[in-house]
């Protein structure tokens, strides 16, 4: 009977993996979706997906959520403060490998400096830059805000986001205006403009880069998916409230650190022997990787 159960399990979890990933004209490959952190995530964000509220397109027009024209009525003062931080290097990468959610951006110049995530507001964020912080706080959909920058250069790799119950929300701040300038979103390219915004579904496979000569700062957001009827948009609020607010990152010292960061943080380290494994020899880390898992199959088989 308890095998039964476990076999039910994991069929539906294959079953809202493979719907994610055909989702979309855009996908990774089957093996690389198979072991990716938003498979993991794939049966609830199924859900999310089904009872949303608004369409499940790559992109929607900013009037869907009327409540964020403050920010870009102030687009002007937000961007002042944007590049306070920057002049001042706070928008930047982890200092401590404490980032779970963003830390792979790290590599290739991407630089972020928050202002919440799915909580309060960091204290950091409320000293160093006050107003668009207030702007933040004042709409209740928006569950996490940051500033995140695109130097020259700098380039995000084809990805998809893991937690499908929040949109995206891109404000540019101060932009090169340039088509060098963009993000893919399920192969559909939009470059960012100033004083403009846009808004993405980043469960979608996507990708960024900044070939311009001008810097790209954002002011950048998720919005909390409207759903359909009362239970599933607490189920929702909850998960965003107690699961995704788990990997908040500190700026500074005194802002809040999730377990899920804390966590990375540890594992990251431990990571690097794996690493070292993986560049002494790819072909024998691959055996043993795909040897452990089908070891693991069989087992399960087995009992």
């Amino acid at each position: 009977m308890v095998k039964m159960i476990v076999l039910a399990v994991v069929a539906v979890f294959l079953a809202c993996g493979m719907v994610m990933h055909l989702r979309g004209k855009v996908r990774h490959k089957l093996l690389r979706q198979l072991f990716d952190h938003s498979t993991f995530m794939a049966p609830i964000n199924v859900f999310m997906l089904a009872f949303s509220k608004v369409p499940r397109t790559p992109y929607l027009p900013t009037s869907t959520f009327p409540e964020l024209a403050p920010l870009q009525a102030n687009w002007r003062e937000i961007r002042e403060e944007a590049i306070h931080l920057q002049k001042n290097m706070q928008i930047k990468a982890a200092a401590n490998n404490d980032d779970a959610g963003f830390n792979s951006f790290f590599k290739s110049g991407w630089k972020r400096f928050y202002l919440k995530w799915y909580g309060d507001a960091h204290p950091s964020a409320m000293e160093l830059c006050p107003k668009t912080t207030a702007l933040v706080k004042s709409i209740p959909s928006v569950k996490a805000a940051m500033f995140a920058e695109l130097p020259p250069g700098a380039k995000l790799n084809l990805h998809r986001d893991p937690y499908a119950g929040s949109l995206r929300y891109h404000l540019a701040v101060l932009a090169p205006n340039d088509d060098r300038c963009l993000i893919e979103v399920d192969g559909q390219p939009y470059s960012w403009r100033e004083g403009e915004g846009v808004i993405f579904d980043e469960t979608y496979m996507h990708w960024a880069e900044n070939r311009s000569e001008g810097n790209r700062i954002v002011l950048f957001c998720d919005v909390e998916r409207p759903m359909k009827g009362r239970l599933s948009q607490a189920v929702n609020h909850w998960l965003g409230e107690h699961l995704v607010a788990a990997a908040s990152s500190p700026n500074n010292a005194g802002d809040p650190t999730g377990i899920i960061s804390k966590l990375f943080k540890v594992s990251f380290y431990a990571g690097q022997y794996r690493r070292r494994f993986k560049a002494w020899n790819p072909t024998v880390y691959k055996l043993t990787k795909f040897g452990l898992l089908a070891a693991v199959v069989v087992a399960f088989v087995v009992w």
